[in-house]
């Protein structure tokens, strides 16, 4: 069996210092050595589960599909809590399997939707019950020198706005193959490369649907790069 691997960490400190990365990398190492898997690709996801414009997890949903592989995770939840969101990955076609539950099928991947955002949401009322409670015993939240701090340090958005950059150009470079080859089959309007990206279960960086100015903004950006 070919798998695509995707990990998935919350924070950029778990990214940095790789907790949580090495246990999930090794919960799928261990699937596959089990399986005979042919690891094709791994991406890694510094993201939280709230989110699901996710361009790590687009690109291996990408590979996945012109390869004909399957997308393998280390635990349901490190692709979403959103009960929605895994629902809809699910009927996209797209061939998932989780390495602590690789038996799951379409029914009970929607009964584990449902109870991973049922868990988000009890971890989001227990946080926010924490910082109530917090700010009644009079502890001030947060840092009120914390932009301040950023503009003398000469920091801020430059470097998150360089990284959203560099991964839209990354995943506009994964997406032009697929376009050239519907262009050759005769797909030259930006409407029909956009339904054909759709019908390909393909995302947009952001992981939404293709419209025919996503298509113009994609080709522009591929221009520009090269």
């Amino acid at each position: 069996m070919q798998v695509v691997s995707y990990i998935r960490v919350s924070t950029a400190a778990q990214g940095r210092s790789g907790l949580g990365l090495e246990a999930q990398r090794e919960a799928v190492q261990r699937f596959c050595a089990s399986r005979g898997c042919n690891v094709l690709g791994e991406y890694v996801e510094v993201e939280t589960g709230k989110r699901d414009d996710r361009p790590e997890l687009a690109k291996a949903l990408h590979h996945a599909k012109v390869t004909n592989a399957t997308l393998v995770v280390a635990k349901l939840d490190r692709l979403s809590r959103n009960a929605a969101f895994l629902l809809q990955l699910r009927d996209s076609g797209a061939k998932l399997v989780a390495a602590d539950n690789p038996d799951v099928n379409d029914m009970t991947v929607g009964i584990l939707a449902v109870i991973a955002q049922a868990e988000r949401e009890a971890i989001s009322q227990r946080t926010s019950a924490a910082l109530q409670a917090a700010k009644r015993r009079g502890v001030k939240l947060g840092n009120p020198n914390g932009a301040r701090a950023l503009r003398r340090a000469n920091k801020g958005n430059k470097a998150a706005l360089n990284e959203i950059k560099r991964s839209a150009d990354e995943h506009a470079a994964d997406v032009l193959p697929v376009i050239e080859a519907m262009r050759s089959e005769g797909h030259h309007s930006l409407r029909a490369m956009a339904d054909g990206l759709n019908e390909r279960s393909i995302r947009t960086a952001r992981g939404g649907r293709w419209h025919p100015a996503t298509v113009r903004n994609l080709l522009a950006r591929s221009k520009a790069a090269s």
